[in-house]
């Protein structure tokens, strides 16, 4: 039987017709621009896809994050290459 991870705050996302995303237990955001979002939440690293995505709200302190836009598809990365510094960016 699979280990279920704990995790320090929670995570949740919550998908609303495809057009808006809210996002929970978020830490960092990597990038940002109208096609793709990367971010760093409590269960690993998360790339968001789709079109005209804009930020509506991001609460640093709560680790919250709205977005809005087409949404196509979002996953997760468990084995991220790691945030690093400029060289391990430059290199990817």
């Amino acid at each position: 039987m699979a280990e279920e991870k704990k995790y320090k705050s929670p995570h949740n996302l919550i998908l609303e017709g495809r057009k808006n995303l809210s996002v929970t237990g978020v830490t960092d955001i990597d990038s940002f621009d109208e096609e793709t979002v990367v971010l760093y939440t409590e269960a690993g690293e998360l790339s968001i896809k789709g079109m005209n995505l804009h930020m509506n709200r991001i609460d640093v302190d709560t680790g919250e994050l709205s977005l809005e836009g087409d949404i196509y598809a979002f996953s997760y990365d468990d084995n991220p290459q790691g945030k690093g510094g400029f060289f391990s960016r430059l290199f990817r």
